[in-house]
């Protein structure tokens, strides 16, 4: 697992930050709540009457006089955008940056497949996901903690876990351009987590765009959805995760078979 733990490394410094960038977001959005809930039903009034923005964000299914309906919203903004924006960076820069930094005949003279370097990659790639969820579920319930609100664990695991498996799809799409790109990668990645956000705002917008959830990724991470059915949607996360396995898949194909420059 030696590459595996070198690409752990490789990424300590950006784990730390965006890990604590959005951890501390989230918790601080968390810490303003008992200065704002005299404010709520104000609030609530006026998202009520902002129609298809509203609806947009799913801020008409949720009731923000509860740290639950609040936390949805803020929270989700915050872990949903930095999230998916961290997961494509991750997931195209995996395979791409061997030959962006020159490195990929180093790695590849060594005795060991390039199946393995696939494999190990992809794994280190999950599990950077993975600490950076850590970290941020272990900010929010600490923030949570601090104000001496009840912790609603189950909504809480759910939404984390939502946001975890999207981050996963993302990665996974951005894992297989990574092996068709040598350069300009991130940007795409950008691109894609960005589409898929905007994609699912306008599926909520309009009913005739509601096949859209199908294709975006936040289609599943619908906080209104979770809190008010307890659970994932399966129906839209079943899709994301083919996308997902075809991304692997054609990174495996393609990987194997590249001709690599140095």
């Amino acid at each position: 697992m030696t590459i595996f733990k070198q690409e752990i490394k490789s990424q300590r410094l950006s784990i730390t930050i965006w890990s604590l960038t959005i951890g501390l977001l989230v918790a601080a959005c968390v810490m303003m709540y008992p200065d704002m809930e005299s404010q709520m039903d104000g609030v609530n009034e006026m998202f009520s009457s902002m129609g298809s923005f509203t609806s947009a964000f799913g801020m008409d299914q949720l009731n923000f006089g509860t740290l639950v309906g609040f936390y949805a919203v803020e929270g989700g903004n915050m872990l949903g955008i930095g999230g998916a924006f961290f997961a494509a960076i991750i997931g195209i820069s995996a395979l791409m940056k061997e030959e962006k930094e020159r490195t990929a005949e180093f790695l590849l003279t060594h005795p060991v497949s390039r199946t393995k370097v696939i494999t190990e990659k992809l794994l280190s790639t999950y599990a950077i996901i993975i600490i950076l969820n850590i970290v941020v579920l272990a900010c929010s319930v600490a923030s949570i903690l601090i104000i001496d609100e009840e912790l609603f664990l189950k909504e809480l695991m759910l939404f984390h876990t939502a946001y975890l498996l999207m981050q996963f799809e993302i990665a996974g799409i951005c894992f297989g351009i990574s092996a068709f790109v040598k350069k300009a990668g991130i940007g795409v990645g950008i691109g894609i987590a960005g589409l898929m956000y905007l994609l699912n705002i306008v599926a909520n917008i309009s009913d005739d765009a509601k096949f859209l959830k199908y294709i975006s990724a936040f289609g599943y991470t619908e906080s209104s959805d979770i809190i008010n059915n307890q659970e994932i949607s399966v129906e839209y996360l079943i899709p994301g995760m083919i996308f997902m396995i075809v991304g692997i898949i054609l990174a495996y194909v393609k990987y194997s078979k590249k001709d690599i420059s140095a």
